[in-house]
């Protein structure tokens, strides 16, 4: 999980910089300035940050609350303008619904999981958390996914309109599964 964040974070940055293979689906999207540098620093970022959040030794110190609100920051502005380049997609109506519904519950799952922490609901923050770095590792599915559209027996244009759910949709069903077999 950390590697592949991590891999992905690294390789996503690369929009910022304008360098590398950019996808053309990507940057014909109608809002892409300046949404995608909001989204890809927000995104990648979290990505970089979430996997050391569930080390256990930092979370017994005051880097695990600094490195949690980075990452709540993070994740908040890669899904309010996620949510924002949704709407600018070129796939469709299926894929803006798709895309708006992970970065609504994005969203939601870090700041239900911030509330939790404010209030000292340490059992509730946890499982918020781990359903937001379940949508948060969304970005590493979907690359997964991606790789596959070549070899799949669909159109690429509907099996990107699949992706737009199946890169977070089983992520949150296995996050729920976890927490219901972990007692959580």
């Amino acid at each position: 999980m950390t590697i592949a964040s991590t891999a992905t974070a690294l390789f996503s940055y690369r929009y910022l910089a304008d360098v590398g293979p950019l996808s053309p689906s990507v940057l014909s999207n109608l809002f892409r300035r300046p949404w995608l540098d909001v989204h890809v620093a927000g995104a990648a970022t979290a990505l970089l940050l979430g996997p050391l959040q569930f080390l256990p030794a930092p979370r017994r110190t005051p880097l695990h609350k600094t490195l949690g609100r980075v990452y709540v920051v993070s994740c908040l502005a890669g899904g309010l303008a996620g949510l924002v380049l949704a709407f600018g997609s070129t796939a469709g109506a299926i894929a803006t619904v798709g895309f708006a519904g992970l970065a609504i519950s994005w969203i939601a799952a870090v700041l239900l999981g911030w509330r939790a922490a404010v209030n000292r609901h340490f059992g509730r923050h946890r499982a918020w958390m781990i359903r937001a770095f379940a949508l948060t590792f969304a970005a590493v599915t979907l690359r997964i996914y991606l790789l596959a559209i070549p070899v799949l027996p669909v159109p690429a244009l509907d099996a990107y309109r699949a992706i737009s759910f199946l890169c977070w949709l089983p992520n949150l069903l296995f996050a729920e599964l976890y927490l219901r077999e972990n007692g959580a």
